[in-house]
């Protein structure tokens, strides 16, 4: 750590922020098991398999959207207010859904839009706050942070699949998940501050905010390779339990591969921080590239070890895009930056997460299979590696960090 950017009197304090950055993502990550409560609405409130996957799709976008505004809203009020709210608002969404009746109306106004936007409001805060304290890990330490989002689907998905099967309602499930998620957030957020950063720390290349970063190919490169990712990634997992369960796996073992891909997941957060702290911007095609073979995998998978086989290698490639990109945006604007550009970047997040698992869940309620949605898929992520590789060494020309103290100018082209 460089002393002169953060005091040797509070450089202790980073590894508190960072423990309670790793518990908020642990009970935000719980949307990833989604696909959990699917079979279960399904059955006792008649969802059809495409609302199931708008509902995922919409907390998503919901998600992505709030995250734009909580950037803003964290650099003025603080990450340790922001944070508390959103925990405020993912419990309150869970609880509303649990007094829904099972009407899809009020799941999607509790889960969707309420729960969405505490996500939102929680997942940015965490993630800028850490870079700041660790610049010189950035790839690290954004993968250490966001692993908890990863984890917590393992976990949530191993409860929820062991109360579901003593006989407790979904709605009563979510019951418990919005009280006691909601209120490790809004504790957790306590540990958040902010380090003391010099005018050198702040000042970035390129872009000083997201509007002018808007103007530049490299702020699009990120948003194109976020977007083909996780449209992977969010497809399968929004959908992973019903398309074992279509590929013949008994239920349980449907359920394991949510688990397993919750576990690439967060091992490929960490795994793909350090990668990239080592190999840089290569770290990005290279994901994608995995990404694709995996989605390819889970379409000819028949049997539980083959389906959980490619359940890892999906969760592991989606899993860089959570770190790949947020680190790439601190290498070309600036630790400080993070939190106002890179939500601009996880927009695309959110626009294919309203695609992604929507569009399994329709062309199999109208064809009957998932393997369509699958191929899909898995072309955009072989098309998007290709594309990333080809850019990405033009980018490989240019200065690699924001070091300078100098202002930059608003014209500033990669």
């Amino acid at each position: 750590m460089d002393s002169g950017t953060i005091s040797k009197a509070r450089m202790s304090q980073r590894y508190v922020v960072l423990a309670a950055s790793v518990l908020i993502q642990l009970c935000l990550g719980s949307v990833y098991a989604w696909s959990t409560f699917v079979p279960a609405l399904r059955a006792s409130y008649g969802l059809s398999a495409g609302r199931a996957g708008l509902l995922f799709g919409v907390t998503i976008a919901v998600f992505t959207l709030t995250m734009v505004w909580a950037g803003r809203l964290q650099e003025t009020y603080g990450p340790r207010r922001v944070a508390a709210v959103g925990g405020l608002c993912f419990g309150l969404g869970y609880l509303l859904a649990s007094l829904s009746a099972g009407q899809f109306v009020l799941i999607l106004l509790g889960i969707g839009l309420m729960a969405g936007a505490g996500i939102g409001l929680g997942y940015v805060c965490p993630l800028a706050t850490c870079i700041k304290w660790f610049p010189e890990a950035k790839g690290l330490v954004t993968g250490i942070a966001v692993a908890g989002f990863g984890g917590g689907a393992i976990l949530l998905s191993e409860v929820a699949e062991e109360l579901l099967s003593q006989g407790w309602d979904v709605l009563m499930v979510f019951r418990g998940i919005g009280v006691v998620y909601g209120a490790v957030i809004v504790s957790a957020a306590q540990g958040l501050a902010v380090p003391e950063m010099p005018a050198a720390g702040r000042a970035g290349r390129r872009a000083t905010g997201l509007r002018e970063a808007l103007g530049e190919r490299a702020f699009w490169y990120l948003a194109a390779g976020m977007f083909a990712g996780t449209f992977g990634g969010l497809l399968v997992i929004g959908n992973l339990k019903s398309i074992g369960l279509a590929a013949g796996l008994e239920s349980a073992a449907a359920a394991t591969a949510v688990s397993i891909f919750a576990a690439g997941n967060a091992s490929g957060r960490i795994l793909w921080g350090w990668v990239h702290d080592r190999i840089g911007r290569p770290a990005i095609p290279l994901s994608l590239a995995l990404l694709g073979g995996g989605i390819v995998a889970l379409g000819f998978a028949g049997t539980s070890a083959t389906v959980w086989t490619a359940a890892i290698l999906v969760g592991f490639g989606f899993g860089a895009c959570f770190v790949l990109y947020a680190a790439e945006v601190a290498a070309l604007y600036g630790p400080h930056r993070v939190g106002l550009i890179y939500p601009g970047v996880f927009l695309a997040y959110g626009i294919s997460g309203l695609a992604g698992p929507a569009l399994a869940g329709w062309i199999y309620d109208a064809g009957g299979s998932y393997v369509p949605g699958i191929g899909i898929a898995a072309v955009l992520a072989f098309a998007a590696a290709a594309g990333t590789w080809f850019f990405g060494k033009s980018l490989q020309k240019l200065p690699s960090s924001a070091a300078s103290p100098r202002e930059p100018s608003r014209r500033s082209k990669p």
